[in-house]
């Protein structure tokens, strides 16, 4: 289903008139990214992430080796709490690509709340803490942030744009 209008399903240039706006779309697309993305970043914890990354050890100041003695099972452990933790964050994507794809394009009022809230506690917590821990990983993980933040500053900055809902004041926008 292409994204663009939700009332006639076009992509914004056919049976609305043109009223859904490239800057719109290109907000869409963004967050609609992003939760692919975090499904992708689920995916990765659930079956494909080791229980302790090589930057894990070094950040407690010891060795694998050390850890593994000392604490026996830590690492079966850690395997399935991150199971969970991939499980949460693919459902995360999942409703932020339902909220990208559905709630955005019908301009609902509380969509931007919804949006930052969402991106604050999930991907700028993410990137943060991976600053802090000063992880390998931690530019790339900023990306989406970013990402996410354009997104939804996009969004915000084009909030007079005509509605999904062809001017009728759908989700409270006139």
């Amino acid at each position: 289903r292409p994204i663009g209008c939700a009332e006639c399903s076009c992509d914004g240039r056919k049976a609305c008139g043109g009223r859904v706006g490239v800057s719109h779309r290109v907000s869409v697309w963004m967050l609609a990214a992003c939760g692919v993305w975090l499904v992708g970043l689920g995916a990765y914890f659930i079956f494909l992430r080791p229980p302790l990354l090589p930057e894990d050890p070094r950040f407690m100041g010891t060795t694998l080796e050390q850890i593994r003695v000392s604490v026996p099972g830590l690492e079966s452990w850690l395997g399935k709490v991150f199971t969970v933790m991939g499980g949460f964050m693919a459902g995360a994507g999942v409703l932020t690509l339902f909220v990208a794809t559905v709630a955005m394009p019908l301009r609902l009022k509380e969509t931007p709340w919804a949006l930052g809230i969402c991106g604050a506690l999930t991907v700028v917590l993410m990137s943060a803490t991976n600053f802090a821990l000063h992880s390998d990983f931690r530019w790339l993980l900023m990306l989406p942030a970013l990402v996410w933040l354009a997104g939804l500053v996009v969004y915000v900055a084009n909030r007079g744009e005509a509605s999904a809902g062809h001017g009728r004041g759908v989700g409270g926008v006139t």
